[in-house]
């Protein structure tokens, strides 16, 4: 029975070594994307799991660690979003880059936005908080006119001192692009966000 055993265990070794080979390191996998690389995919991902030659960080979301001169890399944050959305229309930005506008805010937050057209809630992917928010429209990539006008979206689920946020503004706007804001706020921006900078542009 012990050389059974230790068949069957070097059996299942080899198997999970095959679907090891199929995953290129640092790149992140559903289950379902390993379903045609092995006949018992479930099986073989415990093993290279419990191995630690795969990580899995969610529900059906599963990384091959990848080597560099200061240890093992984590997951890229968009190839884990990614592999989780099943595609790449997402914005992924953070209250923290509010920070960087020069109205007065502060805060720290540890955790991250996602805007997309299809998950909504809160998850925890490779030890990392994401907030999913269906919204109608977002830009590919990020700047600070976007982001304006994303802060006065969303300022009142800020912390900060908000009546300073909307002092400071009159006296910041030289630092933005006004036809960009504009198109910004055409685009993204909320009635609130429109009634604001109004006022900051008057």
């Amino acid at each position: 029975m012990k050389v059974t055993y230790t068949l069957i265990g070097r059996w299942d070794m080899k198997n999970a070594e095959k679907l090891k080979n199929t995953m290129q390191p640092g790149q992140v996998y559903r289950r379902q994307d390993l379903v045609s690389s092995s006949t018992a995919v479930d099986r073989d991902l415990k093993t290279l799991v419990a191995s630690g030659d795969v990580q899995k960080l969610a529900g059906g979301l599963y990384y091959r660690p990848d080597k560099n001169s200061f240890g093992v890399t984590r997951p890229d944050d968009r190839g884990l979003l990614r592999a989780f959305l099943k595609t790449d229309d997402f914005l992924l930005t953070s209250y923290n880059h509010f920070n960087q506008l020069g109205l007065g805010l502060t805060q720290v937050y540890n955790h991250y936005l996602v805007y997309n057209h299809k998950r909504s809630g809160d998850f925890t992917l490779g030890g990392k908080r994401f907030k999913f928010r269906l919204v109608p429209a977002y830009p590919h990539e990020l700047s600070k006119e976007f982001l304006l006008v994303d802060l006065l979206n969303n300022l009142k689920h800020l912390p900060d001192n908000t009546d300073l946020v909307r002092q400071n503004l009159k006296y910041h706007l030289s630092a933005f692009n006004l036809k960009k804001v504009r198109e910004c706020l055409a685009r993204y921006g909320r009635p609130a966000s429109r009634t604001a900078l109004e006022k900051a542009y008057a």
